[in-house]
């Protein structure tokens, strides 16, 4: 089994192949990007909390990714949230308007009134692929939706500031 070291802690039994050792200067930190989720029928108005453009990487190199964000829900009724991991290439002369990857499973709960704040919380470990063009720079991304059937023009759910992060780790193999 294969071993992870980065500052401070050992991360044991993340891949059970290789060793890996964390590249220097591996930590990188994404801001909140929006303040508001709009509340639709459908699940596919995604909104971008999160971003981190990478360094550049090569194919193999591994990238753990750990996300966190809260939303207050003051609609009144119960809204279904969903959010996953994203990436694109900083490098492709289309940036956003690219291709988009989703390297994450999805996620999803619903938040009522009672509840009123939700933490959405994702991580995972992902192998850049093979056909990676070496040196180009990753975008990693925290997206969510929000959607209900009792929904009216212009509900938002609420992304909380300061209750959230994107944290992405980049790591190199050792040969």
């Amino acid at each position: 089994m294969g071993y992870l070291t980065t500052a401070g802690y050992d991360l044991a039994g993340i891949m059970a192949t290789d060793p890996w050792q964390p590249a220097s200067g591996s930590l990188a930190l994404g801001a909140l990007e929006t303040r508001a989720i709009p509340v639709d029928l459908s699940s596919t108005s995604y909104r971008t909390l999160y971003r981190v453009v990478l360094g550049a990487v090569t194919p193999g190199d591994m990238l753990r990714i750990d996300a966190d964000a809260r939303v207050t829900n003051d609609c009144g009724y119960t809204i279904g949230v969903g959010w996953h991991l994203w990436m694109y290439d900083y490098n492709n002369p289309l940036k956003t308007n690219g291709p988009w990857w989703r390297i994450s499973h999805l996620m999803g709960d619903n938040v009522d009134r009672t509840r009123h704040h939700m933490p959405l919380h994702i991580s995972t470990l992902y192998r850049m692929p093979d056909d990676w063009p070496a040196g180009h720079r990753p975008v990693i991304v925290l997206r969510a939706d929000a959607h209900s059937t009792a929904w009216q023009s212009g509900d938002t759910l609420t992304v909380d500031a300061g209750y959230g992060q994107l944290i992405v780790e980049h790591y190199k193999p050792t040969i």
